[in-house]
């Protein structure tokens, strides 16, 4: 009796896992984003494109090395309806992120949380890098701490541009 009680038991709580998993997915923040250029973007104005939204700095070596790659996945899938925002976090100072767009000419969307509530808003934010992966509906598809694995993130992008 008692172990047919734990499997029901056990195939309810799966159950709800799955279906947590398959139908709610999480809404990404609502924020508003100036780029260091003067551009403006915000959440709501993303929609329809696939976003990564990417949580870096001049002094983290793990977004350094990161950071052609995701210039790389910039440029191939711009022309199909992806963008990228890096966000450089409050502690980096402005010079250094100006100077490092600058130099390694960053084709993408950089923005200075100066204030850091671009990375509370997603879930305070403190590791670098982390990026979250947003689909065209404005919901996460995938939250990653540390450099990404580029060929998952690849995939994920181009299953994502086909929904």
């Amino acid at each position: 009796m008692k172990k047919g009680i734990l499997i029901v038991v056990g195939l309810v709580v799966l159950a709800l896992v799955g279906y947590t998993l398959w139908f709610d997915k999480a809404s990404a923040p609502q924020v508003a984003y100036t780029s260091i250029t003067g551009k403006t973007a915000s959440t709501d104005s993303l929609k329809g494109k696939v976003v990564l939204v990417n949580f870096w700095a001049t002094s983290c070596p793990g977004c350094v090395q990161e950071m052609p790659e995701l210039k790389k996945t910039h440029e191939r899938y711009a022309p199909r309806g992806y963008e990228t925002v890096a966000v450089a976090m409050s502690y980096d100072p402005p010079n250094y992120v100006h100077a490092y767009v600058s130099d390694k000419q960053l084709p993408f969307f950089v923005v200075l949380d100066s204030q850091g509530s671009i990375a509370k808003a997603f879930g305070d934010v403190q590791l670098t890098p982390t990026s979250v992966l947003i689909g065209k509906d404005g919901n996460v598809i995938k939250r990653f701490v540390g450099v990404p694995d580029f060929t998952e993130l690849n995939g994920l992008i181009e299953k994502a541009i086909k929904a």
